[in-house]
């Protein structure tokens, strides 16, 4: 992995295995996030003028740790609590791992005793370093029903006794957890790839943190064939990272991307991986997402693509799939444009649209079809409506390129 180059860059990378080791070390999840917070202010203000500590991660947990004691000092003066805060006075660290504390961290925050969606938000903040906004967007909700799920989150681990530390859960327990680890995994690893918001596309740090978490999860269970899709999946779509933007940022769309850019070391561990995973059980969504990614990386080019196999894949994911997947249903609706022609596309498309959730997304594979049967304005204005409602600015200048090379 590329080494942290700026000390904002440093901050995001240990901001999660330092609450990581706090929440191991000592509980009290909420407490020690706000005491992570107040010692990353610190050293955005100290290292720039000091220069970085030899020891960046050790630094932080010492002051955070002594923010937490000093909290929970002013919390109570209770003999319970100052027993408390005594037994928080920094010592020197002797922290696990830097990875070990994030899986502990990811495992903590997907407690069972948290509904899904809530593991899902937590976690994300907590781990991921994703706003509110993003989660929202992520899961196509309202940021104020994010922002509520955290809080009763956070409420629900103290009920549980989260002021107590940490341990990590035994194989049953951690089963029960590995979906939405997984889930969160995934997540995070989207909003790298493709931000929903700001002025790059791809923010390289947080998708490399999510494929390092992976290889650790399956370093953990190798034998897991979720686990194994997972981590196929993301380095299939990974390795098509350095093709995705132009000299200026600008996007390029997968079937205009020169694919000798690709990685193709990347795409052979992917590929390989697709293999062992369908090969340890019936295929979860991660190995037939990873299966449709192998199909598209292993093409010599958009017009020798199975598209015919990736549609029939699509079939059998949104079939599986517990609950309505709107990505995924919206990804069969362009496999069977490619399959069927692009009204078949849009056909199905206006089917799947009352229950879709409001996302811009869906009016720029319109747009995209519309654009293919030759109804230029039907198809300029629907690259302008989609434009209007994405926060990505590389997509939004995409979407409002492709809206003027069809104006009269």
């Amino acid at each position: 992995m590329t080494a942290p180059t700026t000390v904002e860059d440093l901050l995001r990378l240990h901001a999660p295995q330092v609450l990581g080791a706090l929440v191991r070390r000592y509980g009290h999840f909420d407490a020690a996030e706000d005491a992570v917070q107040e010692a990353l202010l610190a050293a955005a203000g100290q290292w720039p003028r000091d220069g970085v500590p030899a020891n960046p991660r050790g630094w932080l947990i010492r002051v955070a740790a002594r923010r937490l004691a000093d909290a929970l000092r002013a919390q109570t003066a209770r003999t319970r609590r100052e027993e408390t805060a005594v037994r928080l006075e920094p010592r020197e660290v002797r922290a696990a791992p830097a990875h070990d504390d994030t899986l502990t961290l990811l495992f903590l925050c997907c407690d069972p005793v948290l509904a899904p969606a809530a593991r899902i938000a937590l976690t994300l903040r907590a781990v991921g370093g994703l706003t509110t906004a993003e989660i929202a967007r992520a899961h196509l909700v309202p940021e104020a029903t994010v922002a509520q799920r955290v809080s009763r989150a956070k409420a629900k681990l103290r009920a549980e006794g989260a002021d107590r530390p940490f341990r990590p859960p035994d194989a049953q327990d951690r089963d029960a957890r590995l979906g939405s680890v997984l889930q969160v995994l995934y997540l995070m690893f989207n909003e790298g790839y493709t931000a929903t918001s700001g002025p790059a596309l791809h923010r390289a740090d947080l998708a490399r943190e999510a494929i390092r978490l992976t290889r650790e999860a399956r370093r953990l269970l190798p034998r897991e064939g979720a686990v194994t899709g997972l981590l196929a999946l993301i380095l299939l779509t990974e390795a098509r990272s350095a093709a995705r933007t132009g000299p200026g940022g600008e996007l390029v769309p997968l079937d205009e991307q020169d694919r000798a850019l690709w990685d193709r070391a990347a795409i052979a561990e992917g590929t390989a991986l697709v293999e062992e995973a369908l090969a340890e059980g019936p295929p979860g969504p991660y190995q037939l997402q990873a299966a449709i990614a192998a199909l598209h990386d292993e093409a010599a080019g958009p017009d020798s693509t199975d598209w015919p196999q990736i549609l029939a894949l699509y079939d059998v994911l949104v079939a599986g799939s517990p609950t309505p997947d709107p990505m995924a249903e919206l990804g069969r609706v362009v496999a069977l444009a490619m399959v069927e022609g692009p009204e078949a596309g849009l056909a199905a498309l206006a089917a799947l649209e009352p229950g879709f959730p409001h996302s811009h997304r869906l009016d720029a594979v319109r747009a995209h079809l519309l654009e293919r049967t030759g109804a230029r304005k039907a198809a300029a204005d629907a690259y302008r409506l989609a434009a209007r409602t994405t926060l990505s600015l590389p997509e939004r200048r995409y979407l409002q390129t492709r809206a003027a090379r069809l104006d009269p």
